[in-house]
């Protein structure tokens, strides 16, 4: 809960209590590295019941009130960087472009800089500052996760920005993910149509929720391999609210591996993460119509969980 411009309250519940503080923040606070959560609590700007946190190693305890005081948004707009970027397509109007796990998508605070969108401006140049209405996201159509890999598109224009939104707002804009679950499916595939939110007893996270501030959401699923406590499988998006796939598959009974928000704590593969992977991607060109299709491999970080999960790790 936002107090104020520059500071955010968190409770601590039964299930964050135990684990370290600096992880909880990073969950808590999107687009926020952990690292930079670690320079916070030096700083003296994350506090406990009152008390200043310095020490990155502090459990969580239940019950306890954490205001993260943020430092005040730069004025300065993203600036070029060269950061290495995976482009799979590019013409005068988008880009498509293959995101490592672990990139943040566009700046936020304790991640000014080192982000897709820094490597977009340098690759670019400053005219893709004109294509979005937010000066400091330029060039973003949507976004994923820092922790999932995979595709998305970027526009050089505002003509395919809008184009592009709008494709993304009547949903038939394309997206396939694939997921590593905890637990056996009963069924072969299904669909999720349920309503996310903020979750009023968590507010670090998302949840199926009937509350007002709910919006529609649908994913479709369908099993590609099971094994034992471990399910591959494939996920579609009709809509894309934050945290979709990790809020709906957790909902019925399979959190993703590696994922402490929505799942077990003990991440049982040592996934480092949740293992998503953003792997299809289509929508229709925004100047010449063609519906363009994109995929993208699975990464090694999805590998390495798959063999533990297929040896019962």
């Amino acid at each position: 809960m936002r107090e104020n411009s520059g500071v955010i309250r968190i409770l601590i519940d039964a299930e964050m209590a135990g684990e370290r503080l600096d992880l909880v923040l990073a969950a808590a606070l999107d687009g926020v590295s952990r690292s930079a959560v670690q320079k916070l609590m030096a700083a003296g700007a994350v506090t406990a019941d009152g008390q200043p946190v310095l020490d990155k190693k502090t459990k969580a305890k239940a019950g306890q009130e954490l205001l993260v005081t943020l430092p005040e948004p730069k004025e300065a707009l993203p600036q070029p960087e060269d950061i290495p970027l995976d482009i799979l397509y590019e013409d005068e109007s988008v880009l498509v472009i293959d995101k490592p796990r672990g990139l943040v998508v566009h700046p936020g605070p304790g991640n000014e800089s080192g982000t897709l969108v820094n490597g977009l401006l340098y690759h670019c140049g400053e005219g893709i500052r004109e294509a979005c209405e937010q000066p400091d996201r330029p060039g973003i159509v949507h976004r994923i996760d820092k922790d999932t890999s995979g595709l998305l598109v970027a526009v050089k224009t505002r003509a395919a920005w809008e184009n592009l939104k709008e494709q993304f707002s009547r949903h038939s804009a394309g997206r396939v993910y694939t997921a590593l679950t905890y637990n056996n499916f009963a069924e072969d595939e299904g669909r999720i149509d349920a309503p996310i939110g903020r979750d009023p007893a968590n507010r670090l996270k998302r949840a199926v929720s009937d509350l007002e501030d709910a919006r529609p959401a649908v994913t479709n699923y369908r099993v590609i391999e099971r094994m034992g406590n471990y399910t591959l499988v494939e996920a579609r998006l009709e809509t894309g609210r934050t945290h979709q796939i990790r809020v709906h598959l957790a909902s019925i009974g399979h959190p993703l591996v590696g994922d402490p928000l929505y799942g077990p704590k003990k991440d049982r593969l040592n996934a480092g993460g949740q293992i998503l992977h953003a792997g299809q991607l289509s929508f229709d060109h925004p100047v010449t119509g063609e519906r363009m299709h994109f995929e993208s491999p699975l990464p090694d970080y999805f590998l390495a969980a798959l063999r533990k999960a297929r040896a019962g790790k």
